[in-house]
């Protein structure tokens, strides 16, 4: 076991599967000799070499196409977007190609790409860095979203996307990038795409979020001081998301609210909510709440604080659903 934070388990995934696989290049705008913006490949290069550690010019759309070309040719492209809002200028290649690839060709082909990418506020950077499209990609048909929320599930999450042959976006939250560390098994794990966690179990709520929002949920509970039995569930993967273990939970409890940062109208609570009052209906107490971000485009540094979930406005949700 190593104790590691989420950019460790970055590169200790990379490390384990380039290892195991020749296959597997990472490529990305100074991911080699820099080591990356957040240093999560660093040392990759020295290791593997720049064959299989490429530094690319400062073009989103061309990491993306060619990633789509090495992954349809026998390769494991891991491509690193810097920040998530700049993988929108390669939207087109995901959704005209890396997603429709195999059903194009009638599976003759598959597109086992990575797209790596730090996501969500809480930094103070500008709005293109701090963007929370989750919902966006979750729409493309194809492509599979995972988004972890500590070390544990950041190695194992990504050493079972490298081995996905299908392409999969990986969220990384650069809020808790260092934020939490836990013991993690240096041996070769795999956490399953599509099996959401349940953190801890209740009786009275389902709290459900994903990313960096699991910490502020968990801390929005321990301020609670067990005033309900809450259930909190990390949805680890987006899509497929664990629909079974959501609505298990939904008509043992009764309540539920569920917290994302991205912002409200259409954002991934709304599908979940969908799913919640087609199957779970006659198991509300109380009408399911949602804790976003609102409708506005990121803030500059000094709003982040507005604009973000935070503890309070997560009490405030739970104490709305059980008082209804």
């Amino acid at each position: 076991m190593v104790v590691a934070n989420i950019v460790q388990a970055v590169t200790m995934g990379l490390r384990q599967e380039m290892a195991r696989d020749k296959n597997v290049v990472v490529l990305g705008e100074d991911v080699g000799v820099n080591g990356g913006v957040f240093r999560a490949t660093e040392g990759l290069q020295k290791e593997f070499g720049s064959n299989r550690v490429i530094d690319t010019p400062l073009a989103e759309l061309g990491i993306v196409g060619a990633s789509i070309g090495m992954a349809v040719n026998g390769l494991k492209p891991v491509a690193e977007i810097q920040f998530s809002g700049f993988v929108y200028a390669a939207f087109d290649q995901l959704l005209s190609h890396a997603g429709r690839i195999r059903m194009r060709s009638r599976g003759r082909f598959t597109c086992p790409l990575v797209l790596r990418t730090p996501y969500g506020g809480g930094i103070r950077a500008l709005e293109l860095h701090c963007e929370s499209g989750e919902a966006l990609f979750s729409h493309i048909p194809g492509i599979k979203m995972v988004i972890p929320s500590n070390p544990y599930d950041t190695k194992g999450l990504l050493a079972a996307a490298i081995r996905d042959p299908d392409p999969v976006i990986f969220y990384e939250p650069m809020r808790i990038y260092r934020a939490i560390k836990q013991d993690i098994p240096e041996k070769e794990y795999i956490v399953p795409i599509g099996k959401a966690n349940i953190v801890q179990e209740g009786d009275d709520l389902t709290l459900i979020a994903w990313g960096a929002m699991v910490k502020t949920c968990s801390d929005a509970i321990e301020k609670l001081n067990n005033k309900y039995s809450v259930e909190l569930i990390d949805l680890r993967t987006i899509n497929p998301y664990d629909a079974e273990t959501i609505i298990s939970s939904v008509k043992k409890t009764g309540r539920c609210v569920i917290v994302h940062e991205a912002i409200r109208t259409s954002g991934f609570a709304a599908e979940l909510i969908a799913a919640i009052n087609e199957k779970a209906l006659l198991s509300l107490e109380a009408p399911v709440v949602r804790v976003t971000s609102p409708d506005v485009p990121f803030p500059l540094a000094k709003l982040e604080n507005y604009f973000l979930p935070d503890v309070n406005r997560i009490i405030k949700g739970i104490e709305k659903v059980m008082s209804f």
